[in-house]
């Protein structure tokens, strides 16, 4: 297991099995990830707390990725935003919408999950994954 790093990655992922997976992906690599299942619930989570990242499904229920980015950026400019989606054309709207926010394309295995955040984070903790 890594050394914990203590970066905040806020994760907004509709599919509940998905969110599991890759919360522990996150924590097991050292982050401090919270987590929610739309973007709507994820708002009051950006107003109280600083994140490092924001991590978000593009396609959800009530607001989608690209709405919680743009959120994201009014109440916390500093947080950087990674996508996450399966949809080829989602990800060309969102590159378009959000020009210096990361798009990972599922499927993708933890290691290279985890290699993108630390990435986009300037991480040093070394991605030790199954």
């Amino acid at each position: 297991m890594s050394e914990p790093n203590h970066q905040r990655i806020l994760l907004a992922e509709d599919d509940d099995a998905m969110r599991t997976y890759l919360e522990r992906a996150l924590d097991n690599a050292g982050y401090v990830v919270d987590s929610v299942d739309r973007g709507t619930a994820a708002v009051p989570l950006l107003e109280r707390n600083e994140y490092d990242l924001l991590l978000s499904d593009i396609v959800m229920p009530e607001m989608d990725g690209i709405e919680l980015a743009q959120k994201c950026n009014e109440i916390s400019p500093g947080t950087k935003v990674m996508f996450i989606t399966g949809f080829a054309a989602v990800t060309l709207k969102a590159s378009a919408e959000q020009p210096n926010a990361k798009v990972l394309s599922k499927p993708f295995h933890l290691r290279d999950l985890v290699l993108e955040v630390e990435r986009v984070l300037g991480s040093q903790v070394s991605a030790q994954l199954l």
